[in-house]
């Protein structure tokens, strides 16, 4: 492990996947609408723990559903809006939502490229990438995490197969909750 998670405080960020962590993911489809989302209800309980050990929380997201033009921004934004809200309503909160639409995978801003990184810490200035974590359910959300070189958290709510340990993987947790609490 490259860090323990007692060291966790207030100077530290957490950058947060969506789908698949925050909400159920979609199997190879996209959330196109709020009525499709639909919170873990792990993550609820989750975030406003995460609120009070962290400075910073973003969401770096890959929204390939927007370049492929099966929603907009405009209705993603409706469903961050509605999110946040949520988020805020039970006690969390999020500071800022970075997300993709490209459809190159070698876009410099789709993650497991670090561009949403680099735009959160040209947005807050404050961030320490050596004191920040990554939290995903994907492999790519990992690589993400290490080229931006922050810590990597693996949550195991829809690839459980992924193998760990691993390299990419600092820590492994069954979701949001379990992470939360291992750092209390």
């Amino acid at each position: 492990m490259s860090f323990n998670l007692t060291d966790i405080n207030l100077d530290w960020t957490l950058f947060l996947d969506r789908d698949g962590v925050i909400n159920v993911e979609k199997n190879e489809d996209y959330i196109r609408n709020w009525d499709e989302f639909a919170f873990y209800k792990e993550s609820l309980l989750a975030l406003p723990i995460l609120a009070r050990k962290f400075k910073t929380i973003v969401i770096a997201t890959n929204q390939k559903g927007i370049g492929k033009g099966l929603m907009t921004h405009e209705e993603l934004s409706f469903i961050h809006q509605n999110m946040v809200d949520k988020i805020k309503e039970v006690g969390g909160r999020i500071d800022h939502i970075y997300y993709c639409p490209d459809l190159d995978n070698d876009s410099p801003n789709r993650k497991p490229q670090p561009g949403m990184a680099f735009q959160a810490k040209e947005q807050f200035p404050t961030i320490d990438f050596n004191k920040s974590i990554m939290v995903g359910n994907r492999p790519s959300d990992m690589h993400f995490g290490r080229n931006a070189g922050l810590h990597t958290v693996f949550l195991a709510t829809t690839h459980p197969q992924t193998p760990f340990p691993d390299t990419t993987i600092d820590y492994r947790f069954d979701n949001l909750l379990t992470f939360a609490n291992a750092i209390v």
